[in-house]
């Protein structure tokens, strides 16, 4: 199985425990909590891979220096 593949697997199981945990009741804000769940062990592990390195890290992750600081201050990763 391929890394995107696991990856894919992991996140339907969280959502599928999520949908049990709710036991009934409907759901609300799901995108926005989903994203900011995924978002900061994103960053958090890129960050590392990246030794630290935001102009290496925003890179990799596709997006703009000043936006990986936006949300490495948004999500308490940086000071």
């Amino acid at each position: 199985m391929s890394n995107k593949k696991q990856i894919e697997e992991c996140i339907r199981d969280g959502l599928e425990g999520y949908f049990s945990d709710l036991d009934g009741v409907e759901p609300a804000a799901m995108y926005d909590m989903i994203l900011k769940v995924v978002e900061k062990p994103l960053l958090d592990v890129v960050m590392k891979h990246a030794d630290q390195n935001q102009s290496r890290a925003a890179e990799w992750l596709g997006i703009n220096r000043n936006t990986l600081r936006r949300k490495l201050v948004e999500h308490k990763l940086i000071k």
